[in-house]
């Protein structure tokens, strides 16, 4: 049986009721209507992950960010660039298909990606509710540092970014996955909804850790943890992969994790 690309977009966007009019998502190289002979996934198209899934023999690769550097992909300001340049020549040469998927997942119910980090750090039984951009939790009996900790360690990461008091307490927690970090998500959480702790991929620096930093000089117990864009949407994706796997047996499908983009010196 014959697997077109677009028939794997299409399986991708089942889940969600009404595709939105306008989208980043998009088939950003290739011909939808090419047979698939292997699929890799991964949070970005790095230059180390796109020469992995042609060594693998993978024909479309399906990534969560963009290509070039942008949200919104945009290449305008790139043009005679070395290090584009050569990274659009190699995709080019390579013969893979690169569809982005990031609206579409962030619209499952609950959002794939957001679910998929609870589920890899353990804490499915601990939700109490599901929002579109967020995860709310009771933790029975956990310290701020005790959670860096296991999520440094199911997460397999080197660090992670700790604002407040590692031995604080903490119950209600907040999980946001991605570019969610910022001041406009994490304050009311912490401030209205009484919250004691937000884990977030990232966000402006001077908004919810300045928040924070406060919080705590005033004698109010909240912490925020970041773990790094990465770092929080790749569980998302690898559980799409493994989705894509089972529905697809007779195709290779791998999921492509990257190395940590920064290094602490």
């Amino acid at each position: 049986m014959t697997i077109v690309i677009q028939e794997i977009i299409d399986r991708l966007w089942e889940p969600v009721a009404t595709r939105p009019p306008r989208t980043v998502d998009a088939l950003l190289t290739g011909d939808p209507a090419s047979r698939v002979r292997g699929i890799a996934v991964a949070f970005a198209a790095s230059q180390a992950v796109v020469e992995r899934a042609r060594d693998m023999g993978a024909n479309l690769l399906i990534v969560h960010e963009g290509v070039y550097y942008s949200h919104m992909d945009r290449t305008d300001t790139l043009a005679g660039d070395a290090v584009y340049e050569d990274k659009r020549r190699f995709i080019s040469q390579s013969g893979l298909a690169v569809y982005r998927f990031h609206d579409g997942i962030h619209l499952y119910r609950p959002d794939g990606i957001t679910s998929a980090l609870a589920q890899a750090l353990g804490w499915v039984s601990f939700v109490d509710e599901h929002r579109p951009a967020a995860t709310l939790l009771t933790l029975p009996g956990a310290t701020v540092g005790e959670v860096a900790a296991l999520a440094k360690e199911r997460l397999g990461l080197p660090f992670v970014r700790v604002v407040g008091d590692p031995g604080m307490p903490c119950a209600r927690v907040g999980l946001l996955a991605g570019y969610r970090g910022g001041g406009d998500l994490v304050i009311p959480l912490l401030g209205n909804e009484g919250l004691d702790l937000v884990l977030a991929g990232e966000g402006p620096e001077w908004e919810s850790p300045e928040y924070v930093r406060d919080a705590v000089s005033q004698g109010k117990p909240k912490a925020l943890i970041l773990l790094g864009h990465a770092a929080s949407e790749e569980p998302g994706m690898a559980d799409l992969a493994a989705g894509l796997a089972r529905a697809y047996p007779a195709i290779p499908v791998r999921f492509l994790p990257d190395k940590p983009v920064f290094q602490i010196y």
